[in-house]
């Protein structure tokens, strides 16, 4: 009861507003003036730093860009140049054959026995189809086989027994793949 009457009287009530004012005015002391200083010094050295480790990324950056664009022209370069020589390997490894195939057409003015000619003739043969093999390319047998048009280009249908019906009769021309790919059909007659 003793507490209503203090809460109630407005002089006792305004002393200790008076006292809660005082102890307000000790605690809202400004900060010091160097504080203020030493934070804003602090905030901008570290804007300082983050501007200088940006500045580096994107020198960085801009380094690893004009790498990256000089690494494709260069690739580019490079392909064109393949693509410009490529066929260069391949003829280099057929001179060593047409310079045999010339010897062998001197030899033929000079010799009068057909069995030597053909002997030069098989073995120039035999170097090329070796080549040949040595760069992936393989000659496809295509006779007695079933007639698939993945290999073969049917150029005459034979009437035949029933056995030999879809099956490659005869080949007209040798079918060739390169690297396990088709660079020419065979041409087949094909059993009906």
């Amino acid at each position: 009861m003793e507490h209503e009457n203090k809460a109630q009287d407005p002089e006792i009530f305004n002393d200790v507003f008076d006292e809660d004012a005082e102890t307000a005015e000790v605690n809202d002391v400004e900060p010091e003036a160097g504080n203020e200083t030493d934070s804003a010094a602090a905030l901008e050295k570290e804007l300082d730093e983050t501007k200088a480790a940006l500045e580096k990324e994107k020198k960085e950056y801009l380094f690893l860009m004009a790498e990256f664009d000089n690494f494709k022209k260069r690739t580019l370069k490079e392909k064109a140049e393949l693509i410009k020589n490529g066929a260069e390997s391949a003829m280099r490894g057929i001179l060593p054959i047409v310079d045999d195939f010339e010897r062998g057409l001197q030899a033929i003015t000079d010799t009068e026995g057909a069995e030597s000619v053909k002997e030069g003739m098989v073995l120039i043969y035999n170097k090329f189809v070796k080549y040949l093999e040595q760069n992936g390319v393989k000659a496809m047998e295509s006779t007695g086989t079933d007639f698939d048009d993945r290999f073969h280009e049917a150029v005459a249908l034979v009437p035949g027994p029933e056995e030999q019906k879809g099956k490659v009769i005869d080949t007209l021309q040798k079918g060739y793949t390169i690297n396990d790919k088709v660079i020419r059909h065979a041409k087949v007659a094909v059993g009906q």
